[in-house]
């Protein structure tokens, strides 16, 4: 259902204000249900600005005025990034081997019909989403780790997520597999491309995923461009002399031009598409405090336009909460005019992880990863800035999945177990709930 029109791709400051009263609100949803019935065209219904007026730019309006300004009040959530593998394994499951009524349960047994609703309920007010460029690329160790989000998979679950009317941030690996500190890979479609023709790249490729997501009614409200680039990213191909000759490091001026210019490809796009949106800067490198700060002295060098800075802190991996206290600290006083979100956290709640061991402070047991969301929250609650918590991978739930049927039903390799259910019970973890007292 739409109205074909010529008309300017996007709409400008207004977004949402169909009839020009200055506020965005339920008439201006009347607006644009007028001219659909009517088989008019005006500009300013064109709220997506995908040239036709339809249920999309109602769903949009929707969105704007459900959550207002996305750059004010605190979030919480999850990247929930593998939901509808797990939903669809589950249906499988029931399918063709008449496994168990459910999947998921919360902490009573109680079965979970929709772990969207079922978050939202317990307080969470915004997910995560990754996306990879041609994901079928990847190798297939990646792949049973979770390499599997196409622009297809993005839709449909960002879909559901603002449907809920949940903010929902987007995650960009620029690269068919995962990008982090360790591998940025270029993706093999773009590999013969120079550094000026791969910026173009970029900036085609975000505008066009985000282009699908506004028209499908999914606009995220935050995104990331790019994931713990660290150290830079699009390196070169995999396995190319040229993979790692692309890096950023600390003390040193190469390649960081080429990162600001791929970077500022990508958030042009976003600015030109999702004007709402806030833009999130994403690095790992709490453990390394001068490393961190370096960075994003380095995005300021080089004048990258964004407003949040994205840390990722898991305390196996990147030390105590004074660490991350300090990291903190000298971001917030070096950079006072920024947004700080930790984007990606989590802690096991049976079997170590990681290179470090914190089970004296947070046993490993249900109790010792409820303990630790109640530490972290207490360390981010003494700091201004930080407005954003995301949990990783909290869906990981493959109960009902092992024994004879565990090499058709699967969802990943082995289990992660740093999730907010329990693999061998299905139900929520507490750790699940406590997440909401961020925001209070």
């Amino acid at each position: 259902m739409g109205i074909w029109a010529t008309a300017p791709s996007r709409v400008a400051s207004t977004e949402g204000d169909v009839n020009g009263d200055g506020v965005v609100s339920v008439a201006d949803i009347n607006a644009i249900i007028d001219l659909m019935i009517d088989g008019q065209y005006a500009q300013s219904a064109d709220v997506n600005g995908d040239q036709e007026i339809s249920i999309a730019d109602i769903n949009l309006v929707i969105s704007i005025i459900l959550q207002d300004d996305v750059s004010t009040n605190k979030v919480v959530g999850g990247d929930l990034s593998m939901l509808t593998t797990y939903e669809a394994h589950q249906r499988l499951a029931q399918s063709r081997y008449a496994i168990g009524s459910a999947h998921y349960y919360d902490v009573n047994g109680q079965v979970i019909d929709d772990v969207i609703t079922f978050v939202k309920q317990q307080g969470w007010n915004a997910a995560r989403v990754r996306l990879f460029v041609n994901p079928e690329n990847a190798s297939a160790e990646d792949v049973g780790e979770g390499v599997i989000q196409n622009l297809d998979t993005v839709v449909g679950l960002g879909q559901r997520i603002k449907q809920a009317g949940m903010r929902l941030m987007l995650d960009f690996h620029y690269s068919d597999t995962w990008a982090d500190p360790a591998q940025q890979y270029t993706p093999a479609a773009w590999a013969t491309l120079d550094d000026e023709a791969l910026a173009q790249q970029v900036y085609d490729y975000t505008r066009s995923c985000l282009e699908t997501l506004v028209a499908a009614g999914a606009t995220p409200d935050y995104i990331q461009t790019g994931n713990e680039i660290s150290y830079g990213m699009l390196w070169g191909p995999v396995g190319t002399a040229s993979s790692a000759l692309k890096r950023c490091y600390s003390g040193s001026n190469d390649n960081w031009e080429r990162l600001a210019t791929l970077l500022s490809a990508a958030i042009r796009a976003c600015r030109e598409v999702c004007p709402r949106a806030q833009i999130i800067l994403h690095n790992e490198r709490v453990a390394k405090p001068s490393v961190l700060l370096n960075f994003y002295n380095q995005m300021s060098n080089y004048s990258v336009d964004y407003d949040i800075i994205g840390l990722s802190y898991y305390p196996y991996y990147h030390g105590s909460l004074s660490t991350l206290a300090t990291a903190i600290n000298g971001l917030q006083q070096r950079y006072a005019d920024k947004h700080i979100m930790i984007v990606e956290t989590g802690y096991s709640y049976h079997y170590a992880l990681g290179d470090l061991d914190y089970s004296s402070t947070w046993p490993l047991t249900s109790a010792g990863q409820q303990a630790y969301v109640s530490d972290l929250i207490t360390t981010l609650k003494q700091y201004d800035a930080v407005d954003g918590l995301f949990w990783w991978f909290p869906e990981a739930n493959e109960y009902g999945f092992s024994g004879s049927n565990w090499n058709t039903l699967h969802v990943t390799t082995s289990w992660y177990n740093a999730g907010l259910w329990n693999h061998e019970t299905g139900k929520a973890l507490p750790a699940l709930y406590d997440l909401k007292s961020f925001l209070e």
